[in-house]
C-alpha cells in the first residue's frame, strides 16, 4: 500500500524533518489497525507494530525476510510503562531506571502480556525506552511497539528514509522522516546474568553498574 511519509524540512528537536503531532496520530492509527510503520530512534530508523498483536508481530518479520528463530525487541514510551507490562525482577527494574531512555536494550523475562512471536516462544524479551521523542510519543499513543531495524533481514541499517527498502516502504502504512539518524546499535543487556550480549553505547558505564550491584 502506499505509504504516508512526512517531509516538513523544518526542524524540530530531533534534529531532522518536523514530525507533527497530527503524523505521530496517523501512524498510530495504523499500528492500532495492524499496520507497520517506520518511525526514528536515536540509533537507526525503527519499525513498528503492535507488539501485543500475534498478526502484527508476523507482519514485521514478514516485511524484513526474517527468520522467526530471530527475536524482535519492544519499544516502550516510558519506563514505567515497560515495567507495568513485563514482570522484570526488581534488579532488572533497577537498571532499566539508570540506563533508559537511552540505546540499550534490556533483557528481561516476557511474560503473558507479550505474544511468543516475538521471541520464537522464548521466555525473555529485550525492551526499549529510545531516547527519542518521536519515538516515545508513539509508543505513548499505542501501547508497546516492535522496535527492529527497517531493513531487510541481512542488508545494513537505515538512517534516512531514502534509503529505505522499497518493500519495507511499500508494506508500511505511515514513514514518519525525522531526518537522518545518528546511527549505530543499542547495546543488549541482561542484568538478571550480568551479560551483555551486544556492546555499544553506554558499555563501560554498564559494565560499571553490573559491577557495583553485583
Amino acid at each position: 500500500m502506499p505509504s504516508d511519509t512526512t517531509d516538513d524540512p523544518a526542524d524540530d528537536d530531533d534534529g531532522g524533518s518536523r514530525i507533527s503531532d497530527e503524523d505521530i496520530a496517523r501512524a498510530a492509527a495504523a499500528i492500532r489497525a495492524g499496520e507497520a510503520v517506520v518511525y526514528p530512534t536515536e540509533t537507526v530508523y525503527g519499525l513498528g507494530a503492535d507488539a501485543t498483536d500475534s498478526a502484527a508481530v508476523e507482519r514485521v518479520f514478514d516485511l524484513k525476510g526474517r527468520s522467526r528463530d530471530k527475536p524482535l525487541s519492544v519499544a516502550f514510551g516510558s519506563v514505567d510503562a515497560a515495567l507495568s507490562l513485563v514482570p522484570a525482577s526488581d534488579r532488572a527494574a533497577r537498571f532499566a531506571r539508570a540506563f533508559l531512555p537511552g540505546p540499550v536494550t534490556v533483557v528481561v523475562d516476557r511474560g503473558d502480556a507479550l505474544p511468543g512471536e516475538l521471541t520464537g516462544g522464548e521466555p525473555r524479551v529485550g525492551i526499549r525506552v529510545p531516547d527519542h521523542e518521536t519515538a516515545r510519543a508513539l509508543a505513548d499513543a499505542t501501547g508497546p511497539i516492535t522496535a527492529t531495524s527497517a531493513n531487510r533481514s541481512g542488508a545494513g541499517s537505515v538512517r534516512q528514509v531514502a534509503d529505505l527498502d522499497p518493500r519495507i516502504r511499500d508494506g508500511c502504512a505511515a514513514v514518519l522522516d525525522g531526518g537522518e539518524t545518528p546511527g549505530g546499535e543499542s547495546t543488549v543487556v541482561d542484568p538478571d546474568r550480568d551479560v551483555i550480549h551486544r556492546a555499544g553505547p553506554l558499555a563501560e558505564e554498564i559494565r560499571e553498574w553490573l559491577a557495583d550491584e553485583s
